[in-house]
């Protein structure tokens, strides 16, 4: 071993060893005693370098979040300077201040038409709680305080506070901690793994009419003088990138008009260009009354979310409310938003969101769906720039593997072994990579995820 490698380890066992200290999310800390976790101290564009001089491609950007990718200075020159003038000071009690002002209008202009104001958070957890407070106050003003059920999604994923896992209906999350009242939850609109649960072909279209019609079923048993609000992603990310069927979202807002209860879309994972277009609403022609955003709002440089409000429900705030008691120390915090408002503009100025739907996007869903070839993969779904590989036991019989076998992680770890970042949810792998991923970039990603792929299969077999 060379003396700068043997300086190198040394490194990494400190930091290591200091880590012991801390207790990581969605992680088991037993693990990590087993298996201490890599240590990265570096990013630049779409790769990430560890402390042993590793360099992996970030297909993940983050976690969901380095939309313009590492390094931009921009973002990093309007944390320093808003740091240096004004490092914090809070926007209660009649208190703004330039960046949280400016930021407000730079959302309402990219934002769908309605929607024209914000409410603003630290994250998307976060800004899913306020969701919860605003759509109970607006039916308590709006004279039907007993509307209070919020309808969301099996295998949903809002966030993790207790009011966002509550709303979001992951299992997992609720055994440890179990979910508030006035929250039920539906049917998510995943086709494949229904079409696995038949074992035979199913017909999307219909299946995402019926799966919408789940929604307008629970409002009929609950009764509609109870139903407050639907919640839902555009995409759902956590879940393992689901793409409805396109009969699903119509159907949706369909029923959301038809009984007069708000559409909540959490575009916490498919705002800010993801989709190819600005936010997942736009994709599918949504119109929701609350949008919950995070993420992709700053490309993960400093932590802030929020919620944008449709100018029905900031009208009956604004003129019927009085005082909404809600809000956090850091909401609208200044650097935070400074950093927001540099990022919105240069993904402007780069003209980003266009870049993905025309060019990135085709050209990476084209190389995505090579991989479906492999004899693992049973799906391969995708919008944009994000997309699942479902690895399955037989393609040609519908049939996953026993979850007790662990494929995902399986494949996973060899991701990391060949200096790639995927995520593993069950058994599929999903990618969510920063806007700014390069085809170049892509090539590397699809030769770097098939011998994954190629190593797994023989590892299982």
């Amino acid at each position: 071993m060379t003396q700068n490698a043997t300086q190198q380890l040394a490194g990494t066992e400190k930091w290591q060893n200091l880590d012991g200290h801390h207790l990581h999310p969605f992680t088991n800390p037993n693990d990590l005693k087993q298996h201490p976790a890599r240590i990265i101290e570096s990013a630049n564009g779409v790769y990430l370098t560890d402390t042993e001089g590793n360099q992996y491609l970030d297909m993940m950007a983050g976690l969901w979040c380095v939309n313009m990718g590492y390094g931009q200075q921009d973002l990093i020159k309007a944390a320093s300077a808003q740091i240096e003038q004004l490092p914090y000071y809070n926007v209660f009690f009649k208190t703004s201040h330039p960046p949280v002002a400016e930021l407000s209008a730079l959302l309402a202009e990219v934002t769908p038409a309605h929607m024209n104001h914000a409410f603003f958070t630290s994250s998307g957890s976060e800004a899913n709680d306020t969701v919860l407070r605003m759509v109970w106050r607006y039916w308590d003003l709006m004279g039907k305080p007993g509307k209070r059920v919020v309808i969301s999604r099996k295998n949903a994923y809002h966030g993790s506070t207790i009011a966002a896992s509550s709303l979001g209906g992951m299992d997992e999350m609720h055994q440890q901690g179990g979910i508030i009242p006035d929250i039920v939850h539906v049917d998510q609109p995943d086709w494949f793994a229904k079409r696995c649960e038949l074992g035979k072909d199913l017909d999307r279209a219909e299946f995402g009419r019926s799966v919408a019609k789940s929604i307008a079923d629970k409002i009929e048993e609950l009764g509609v003088d109870k139903v407050a609000a639907f919640i839902a992603e555009p995409i759902q990310g956590a879940g393992g990138v689901i793409v409805p069927p396109e009969t699903y979202w119509p159907e949706v807002q369909k029923i959301c008009d038809h009984y007069g209860i708000l559409l909540v879309a959490d575009e916490v994972i498919c705002g800010f260009g993801r989709t190819g277009e600005w936010f997942g609403s736009d994709y599918f022609n949504i119109k929701p009354d609350l949008m919950p955003i995070a993420k992709g709002l700053s490309s993960g440089y400093l932590p802030i979310g929020g919620v944008m409000v449709s100018d029905r429900i900031a009208d009956v705030l604004i003129n019927k409310g009085g005082e909404f008691n809600h809000g956090y120390t850091y909401s609208g915090h200044p650097v935070c938003a400074a950093v927001a408002v540099a990022n919105i503009k240069l993904m402007q100025r780069e003209n980003i969101v266009q870049k993905v739907r025309e060019e990135t996007a085709p050209y990476l869903q084209k190389r995505f769906r090579e991989l479906g070839e492999h004899p693992l993969v049973g799906e391969v779904r995708g919008v944009g720039m994000f997309g699942a590989l479902e690895l399955v036991e037989d393609k040609q019989a519908y049939r996953k593997f026993d979850k007790n076998r662990h494929v995902g992680i399986i494949c996973r770890d060899y991701c990391f072994e060949n200096n790639l970042v995927m995520r593993a949810v069950g058994d599929a792998m999903i990618i969510s990579p920063p806007l700014v991923t390069q085809k170049a970039d892509i090539d590397v990603f699809i030769e770097r995820a098939w011998k994954s792929l190629e190593q797994t299969q023989k590892k299982i077999a």
